[in-house]
């Protein structure tokens, strides 16, 4: 390996190895660091195995429907909870290898081990322990004439509840355990909470979610947030919001959670508390101070070119701010990348980063919510077509949820979009892409959909807020 690069990527999430790869395709001598495995939280504990673990959740529900699909089953069904982890963890370890086969096909150097800055142009690199608990890496130093900070995020840790690992868990133990707990209580209803609160219902535990806001998913749309919330206290979830977690207290084998409420205080028997609150960027030991780098709580300070104020520096991802999505992260570091190798780019349209939560029903996001638009001072039309009005809704047998569309009345502008149901995450880019080329809704309702999809559903809310409703 060589010891002077042209960039140095520190981390391996998405956000790092997709612009370690774009670095080399650009010509660029790189290396990347990392001091667990390959493609970080994403691949490894996150996005990918959460994934897996939502799919075996998903057939055990329908598994428990298929009378409605004119099917017989012999016998109960039942989930064997260490081998749906099993599952999730091979999904995991595929995607891990993947990433090997590319960091060898674009002749990207891996260094393992924990990389700090000790001058813009120097890593030193000393030997880590991975998930694992091998330990990895041994000490050498790196220097490079670009070096680009990814080292994501973390769990963030509230003050009633400290993890343990056992009787409050993060994201990481909740996805990885093998002894299933028969009641849990999830605190935050954003994406994490509302995912793992899905898995584990249908899973068999007995779920109660916490939110300290006045409805679930708050960064969604309020239509979306109560949608949500029926369709969780109809499977059986016990929903709680305008709650506030005080602590806990062991009770015998069980545990007790405090919870603040507007009619009074409660306590909530469980076996184990998941605590699901947020992320906090990687800033720590990293090396910032050493060569002067700007940070805010939690993350690195950065420009609109992902430029820190050390020349020579940059940060993307989670640790340079929310959103924490791993798409947000590989587009950084590609825009990133391309502006060091001179490339006229544009910064990124914040307001154009959809989001995806996967539970069931799914959910999906881009653009200004209605009260949003409203807020920035847009005339809106609002069009919402549920998905019981869809033939193939009705064919899926999954009729939950609805597509809203937001346009502005001027210019026919697509200011937002909020999907709730059966694929909402698939249905989403479509609209991603039409706002990327600042498509109006009159060109929306004249692209063809095709029949019978759920993609309809786009056009038929278009319709409706143009106040031309065909299908409803």
């Amino acid at each position: 390996m060589a010891t002077r690069y042209d960039c140095v990527v520190i981390g391996s999430g998405p956000g790092g190895y997709e612009t370690a790869i774009r670095a080399s395709q650009l010509g660029m001598n790189t290396a990347i660091i990392e001091k667990d495995k390959l493609g970080g939280v994403c691949l490894n504990v996150g996005c990918i195995p959460t994934k897996a673990l939502l799919k075996s959740a998903e057939m055990a529900y329908d598994a428990q429907h298929f009378g409605d699909y004119g099917l017989t089953v012999e016998g109960s069904i039942t989930p064997d909870f260490p081998k749906v982890i099993e599952r999730s963890r091979g999904a995991a370890s595929k995607m891990n290898s993947g990433v090997q086969f590319l960091m060898k096909k674009n002749k990207i150097d891996v260094i393992y081990g924990h990389g700090r800055l000790t001058a813009p142009d120097t890593v030193e690199v000393t030997p880590s322990t991975n998930m694992d608990g091998e330990e990895i890496g041994e000490e050498t130093t790196v220097q490079a004439d670009h070096i680009i900070v990814a080292t994501g995020a973390r769990p963030r840790e509230i003050p009633p509840l400290p993890f343990d690992g056992e009787h409050v868990i993060s994201s990481t133990e909740a996805m990885l355990q093998t002894d299933q707990p028969d009641r849990l209580v999830i605190v935050g209803a954003g994406a994490i909470g509302v995912e793992f609160g899905y898995f584990y219902h249908n899973m068999g535990t007995e779920v109660t979610i916490i939110e300290v806001q006045d409805r679930m998913v708050p960064n969604e749309d309020a239509d979306v947030s109560k949608e949500l919330a029926k369709a969780y206290r109809r499977m059986g979830i016990n929903v709680m919001t305008d709650a506030r977690v005080q602590g806990y207290a062991e009770d015998g084998d069980a545990l007790s959670v405090e919870v603040e409420t507007d009619s009074g205080t409660e306590h909530i028997a469980c076996d184990q508390i998941l605590s699901a609150v947020g992320v906090v960027g990687n800033i720590e030991d990293v090396g910032l101070d050493a060569v002067g780098v700007e940070t805010a709580p939690g993350k690195i300070e950065v420009d609109e070119f992902f430029r820190t104020n050390v020349d020579g520096v940059y940060a993307i991802g989670d640790v340079a701010g929310g959103p924490w999505l791993a798409h947000k992260a590989s587009h950084e570091g590609i825009l990133c990348i391309e502006k060091i190798a001179g490339h006229d780019v544009r910064p990124i349209d914040y307001n154009n980063v959809p989001g995806c939560t996967y539970c069931q029903p799914q959910i999906a996001s881009v653009g200004y919510t209605e009260d949003a638009a409203k807020e920035a001072g847009y005339d809106v039309m609002v069009g919402k077509f549920p998905f019981k009005a869809s033939g193939k809704a009705a064919a899926l047998g999954h009729t939950e949820g609805f597509v809203k569309t937001i346009y502005d009345k001027k210019y026919g502008e697509f200011l937002g979009c909020h999907i709730i149901g059966h694929d909402a995450t698939e249905l989403i880019a479509e609209v991603v892409t039409a706002r990327k080329l600042e498509t109006t809704g009159h060109e929306i309702m004249e692209a063809m959909h095709p029949h019978p999809t759920l993609s309809e559903s786009i056009m038929e809310a278009t319709r409706v807020a143009y106040g031309e409703p065909i299908n409803i």
